[in-house]
């Protein structure tokens, strides 16, 4: 079967051309839904500034209004624009998933491409994984941030550190399974560097699931970040945050509801859309998975 003929789900994913996307619209509708509405709120988060307003400014004498011409998304308690906040709030909530996602990404590729090749270091790393899963996300960034201060820096970090086993022992078990194959094989046999075997042959086998588990994380990332903002120990308090936004508005939920409702709303439909994207690259680079359903 020739290239041209070969159904989408079997052409790689770097010689698809112009004409192929439609078809793979029709049968991964999941990834562009997903894939789409990421990459508006993306792009609505990084142009804030252009059309957001100030979402730092406190008026009392606007404060608990209901949504207007001026104020789309009505005023908080201390009489700042609800709207303003909760778009430049979609700018924390992306960093921090993307972020999060990318940095677990490649640390997990590092230890479990070395772990799937190296027995000795393999022994040591998994007993560091395992005991990285024994730590609640949570604890760890109230600890790290009461050490050394609220910031985003530390979330960051706080997020990573428990995420990071779960992407290591997928890399690593797909090591384990490529390492063995006829092609690697008659590669080092031929002569070929350990390097570049890892880097042409074994990488790429890496990619797909890569994908998929970071979009697992980067999902847990932004609720994990809304939930400690919630808390008061995510980012600080006067940056604005979908978490912070909710926690800081509780109370005036009968007077002003959209205070609540639009940093939900949004943390929903940021999380269903990473989530639908996930669900997406899944049944992309495993076709089997959907005809499964």
């Amino acid at each position: 079967m020739t290239l041209l003929s070969a159904p989408v789900d079997t052409v790689p994913m770097g010689r698809l051309r112009i004409s192929d996307l439609p078809r793979l619209a029709r049968r991964h509708p999941l990834v562009f839904v997903g894939g789409g509405i990421l990459a508006l709120l993306i792009i609505l988060a990084l142009a804030a500034p252009l059309y957001a307003g100030d979402p730092l400014t406190m008026d009392p004498f606007k404060r608990l209004q209901p949504p207007s011409a001026e104020m789309w998304f009505g005023s908080d308690n201390l009489g700042r624009d609800v709207f303003a906040r909760t778009v430049f709030g979609a700018r924390i909530s992306l960093m921090v998933g993307l972020s999060a996602a990318a940095a677990t990404a490649l640390g997990g590729v590092l230890i479990g491409v070395l772990a799937g090749y190296s027995r000795g270091f393999d022994n040591v790393a998994m007993r560091v994984m395992d005991g990285l899963m024994s730590i609640p996300t949570i604890l760890l960034a109230i600890a790290l941030i009461s050490l050394t201060g609220p910031g985003i820096g530390i979330l960051i970090i706080a997020i990573v550190i428990p995420q990071l086993p779960s992407v290591t022992r997928l890399i690593r078990s797909v090591v384990l399974a490529v390492r063995e194959r006829p092609y690697v094989e008659a590669a080092l046999c031929g002569g070929a560097r350990l390097p570049k075997v890892l880097w042409r042959h074994i990488m790429p086998s890496t990619i797909p699931p890569l994908m998929v588990q970071g979009a697992i994380v980067c999902a847990d990332a932004i609720l994990t970040e809304a939930a400690l903002s919630f808390l008061g120990v995510g980012v600080p308090p006067e940056i604005p945050s979908w978490g912070n936004m909710i926690s800081s508005s509780r109370l005036y939920l009968a007077l002003a509801p959209m205070t609540i409702f639009a940093p939900g709303i949004c943390l929903a439909v940021t999380v269903l859309a990473v989530n639908l994207l996930g669900d997406g690259l899944r049944d992309l680079f495993d076709p089997r998975a959907k005809r499964r359903r």
